[in-house]
Formats: structure tokens, C-alpha cells, sequence
């Protein structure tokens, strides 16, 4: 009997049949530690555990916005430690606006204030475009409220009317 992996697909004769779809699997690029890198960069963090609470706190708050395909597809792309945070949430019962997820963030880092609540999200988010791809993230963009793009480091365009 052939072993499946995802990285390498077994050749099966027609007696064997057709395998299942392998189970989704993290981003296999990138892992936690340069995912918290590329935060702490972005966020000019001092110390490695800072940038790690700050990632770990916005992904959770972010993990009950984002719903369906798309947290699936989210959780898929990231490292299997961030996938888990993410994926580990229970959806949220009413959307935020940009500025509230802010707010529910802040409340949720001691000694946050708005501000800082703003430069933490944008540091997470601002990196997820270059690690999961524009596409999901203009995806994810089309589920949340107006105000998120810049949160993700995008301009946000007015729709014409």
C-alpha cells in the first residue's frame, strides 16, 4: 500500500483506486518563527516575545472575523502554530468596523491604548500580503467592513458610484 504525503504524490495502478484529498496543510515555506520575524520587523518590536504576543493576540482577534473559505484558505497559508491560532476561534456574532477591532485589540494587550492597539494590528497585518498572497487577502478584504485595508497595508478604494 503507497504512503501519501502532500509534498509528493504516490503513483497509484487503477486496482489501488483514486487516493483522498490530503488534508490541508500550513504553508510549507514559512514557519512560525520567520512569521514572527517579519512582525517584529515590520513593528520595529525590541524583543522576539513581544512581537510573538502581538502576532499571536491580532490573529486570534482576527481568526473570529474571517469566516468560510477564506479562514480556511488563511489558515492553509500560514504556519501551522499561526493556523491554529487562527482556526481556533469562534466566529464572531457581529462584525467590527476597522476601528473597533482596534478597540477589541487594545483590550485585549495590557496597557494598550488606540494607538498603539493600530500600530500592533497594522504591524501583523501589513505582512500577511507577501506570506499568503494578495488574492486571499483581497478575499478576506471583501468579507470585512470597509476600513480593514489599510489595517493590511492596502489603500482603501471608495467604490464608484
Amino acid at each position: 500500500m503507497s504512503t501519501l504525503t502532500p509534498q509528493k504524490p504516490a503513483l497509484l495502478t487503477p486496482e489501488e483506486g483514486i487516493p483522498a484529498e490530503a488534508p490541508p496543510s500550513p504553508s510549507p515555506g514559512l514557519d512560525w518563527r520567520e512569521l514572527v520575524d517579519a512582525v517584529r520587523e515590520s513593528g520595529q518590536y525590541p524583543t522576539r516575545a513581544e512581537a510573538e504576543s502581538v502576532t499571536r493576540i491580532v490573529l486570534s482577534a482576527l481568526g473570529g472575523h474571517v469566516v468560510g473559505d477564506e479562514r480556511v484558505d488563511l489558515a492553509r497559508a500560514l504556519p501551522e502554530e499561526a493556523a491554529r491560532v487562527v482556526a481556533s476561534q469562534i466566529p464572531a456574532t457581529r462584525e467590527l468596523t476597522a476601528a473597533e477591532f482596534v478597540d477589541s485589540v487594545a483590550a485585549r494587550i495590557e496597557g494598550a491604548t488606540p494607538a498603539t492597539a493600530r500600530w500592533d494590528v497594522s504591524s501583523v497585518l501589513s505582512v500577511l500580503p507577501s506570506l499568503v498572497g494578495d488574492a486571499l487577502v483581497t478575499r478576506i478584504l471583501a468579507q470585512l467592513p470597509p476600513g480593514y485595508a489599510l489595517l493590511f497595508g492596502r489603500a482603501e478604494l471608495a467604490p464608484a458610484e
